[in-house]
């Protein structure tokens, strides 16, 4: 006879506790999820497997420094509802805004050019710069600014036929109908229409299919060529104090609202009873259930590792999953205690034409030409580096005093790309990080390589050892909004699992990677409105019954 959690009292022992909702992974998704839930009246709990919450998005203490796990900027989250809703500045978040959003120089040593919040800045910058596109960009500006637009007006809406259909009809048919084109094309392709420059695509190509992994000649890709124009709808800020002031704050929030938060607790299995979740279990023994349990980590994990009895509705599901391949991670990223602030052999030429312009307070991209992009993509594919990886590249520390050491030394952020995770030879003895920074240096005054004080280089397996990524590798839906309002992979688009009982959540869901907060929003949505429609209650009367036997309730 199979053991269930009402026939095991070695397993009910192990019972810590029995909310309404689950949240497994205390991401900023999570956290998000986890926070409208609680704000709900929904009964909560967060598990996260490290020691403290934030993921990705978080910051951390290391070298006497505070450093960003991934790049501080915040874009998408700021178009967003979510900072209101939750509340998050009553918490303490803060955004600081450089003058311009980004900075854009190249490996081929021609000039860079600068974008800004205002559509009419960039162009002034780049008839300075690049004047022979300014004409396109603005043609671009033209077409682009529409679907931008509706594609964020469509992530703000939990998907679904209709309120996403409300959402595409209430904007002009135009730019309806070429989010449909571009969502089906590559940006290769759809930058074509406007610019005859690599100069021009490739910021945001490194920006966009790079960071997710793609070539920017795939088709699907298109809506990358929107990356533009998001950053003239919402302005790029970073949180003062990190990028982990957003985290910070969501957990307050969470908790303010009666939520709990468990840190080092590693989930190993998920428990199933009678065809649907009821819990999870965690490597330590201690099982915790649940009605509902949202799963905002790899899907690929939870279906491949965390699954012993598999319901036979979701049989064929978790057998697609299992075939699958393993994705491996390919960022790397150095963070460096400097006693110095670079200065870019560029400082003076961007002075005299933008003399208002700090170059060290935006994010400063070093992008390849797409000959050397498609190098590195066969690189990557070897387990090699290439010779010129797309570099992103901050000093939190500049823009942000509250980032300076207590020795007021700066802090630098230096993001690589492609660094695969089955690096030939391995990473523990590589050199390449050494390497990385001496590409940087070449775009500096010499001298900066000796103003470094101390500084760790984050590789996938690090990734891996410290942030439970499997293989280093970030998930991220790869669909479009097109796809989210066909319902393609339903499980990612509308978060609802095959197995009851089991939503998902997360960067691996649309609308993807990046410090977003639209799917943690939109499965806490999903999961309510499940709620208030008793969608939840069959599993009710199982959660009083082993309520009753773990307090020595008689059945």
């Amino acid at each position: 006879m199979r053991r269930s959690i009402l026939n095991a009292p070695v397993v009910l022992a192990k019972l810590r506790s029995m909310a309404d909702a689950i949240v497994v992974g205390a991401g900023h998704n999570g956290l998000i999820c986890a926070a409208y839930l609680a704000r709900a009246g929904i009964d909560t709990e967060l598990i996260e497997a490290r020691a403290s919450v934030g993921g990705a998005a978080s910051t951390v203490t290391d070298l006497g420094a505070r450093f960003n796990i991934c790049n501080c900027d915040h874009t998408l989250i700021r178009g967003m509802p979510v900072i209101d809703e939750l509340e998050l500045e009553a918490y303490g978040l803060r955004y600081l805004e450089s003058e311009a959003s980004g900075i854009n120089m190249f490996h081929d040593g021609s000039d860079p050019w600068v974008s800004f919040h205002e559509s009419a800045r960039t162009l002034d910058a780049l008839a300075v710069s690049h004047p022979e596109q300014v004409d396109g960009y603005k043609r671009y500006l033209h077409d682009a600014l529409p679907v931008a637009q509706l594609a964020l007006d469509m992530a703000r809406t939990t998907p679904g036929a209709r309120p996403m259909i409300t959402q595409a009809l209430s904007r002009r048919a135009t730019g309806a109908a070429r989010l449909l084109n571009w969502s089906r094309r590559s940006v290769d392709d759809v930058f074509s229409d406007y610019f005859d420059d690599w100069h021009l695509t490739m910021p945001a190509i490194s920006t966009g299919p790079t960071v997710w992994g793609v070539p920017p000649s795939a088709p699907g890709t298109g809506l990358a060529a929107a990356t533009y124009a998001t950053r003239h709808i919402i302005r790029t800020g970073r949180p003062e104090g990190g990028s982990g002031a957003l985290t910070d704050a969501t957990r307050e929030s969470f908790e303010a609202a009666g939520g709990r938060v468990r840190c080092d607790a590693r989930v190993d299995r998920l428990m199933i009873r009678d065809g649907r979740a009821i819990g999870v279990r965690l490597d330590d023994g201690n099982e915790h259930t649940a009605r509902v349990i949202v799963a905002a980590c790899d899907p690929h994990r939870v279906f491949v590792d965390w699954l012993d009895d598999v319901p036979s509705l979701a049989k064929r599901f978790v057998r697609n999953w299992k075939k699958q391949p393993t994705s491996e991670g390919y960022e790397s990223k150095i963070d460096a205690v400097i006693s110095d602030l670079p200065r870019y052999r560029v400082a003076d030429l961007l002075a005299e034409r933008l003399p208002d312009v700090d170059i060290l307070g935006p994010t400063v991209s070093v992008s390849p030409s797409p000959e050397a992009l498609a190098a590195a993509h066969a690189d990557r594919k070897l387990g090699l580096v290439c010779d010129q990886p797309t570099l992103l590249v901050n000093v939190p520390s500049a823009l942000d005093p509250t980032m300076l050491t207590a020795e007021g030394n700066h802090i630098l952020s230096l993001e690589v790309l492609y660094t695969p995770y089955s690096l030939q030879g391995g990473w523990a003895d590589s050199s390449e990080p050494d390497r990385w920074l001496q590409l940087w240096s070449q775009f500096l005054e010499p001298g900066i390589l000796d103003t470094i004080v101390a500084k760790r280089t984050m590789t996938p397996v690090r990734y891996e050892a410290e942030f439970s990524m499997h293989r280093g590798h970030t998930p991220s839906y790869g669909g479009s909004p097109l796809a989210a309002l066909l319902g393609s992979q339903r499980a990612l688009t509308r978060y609802r699992s095959p197995i009851t009982g089991l939503y998902l959540s997360g960067a691996g869901t649309f609308p993807g990677a990046g410090v977003f907060g639209a799917a943690g929003r939109n499965t806490a949505d999903v999961v309510h409105r499940d709620f208030q429609r008793g969608l939840t209650r069959r599993f009710t009367s199982l959660q009083h019954r082993a309520a009753g036997v773990v307090m020595g309730v008689s059945k």
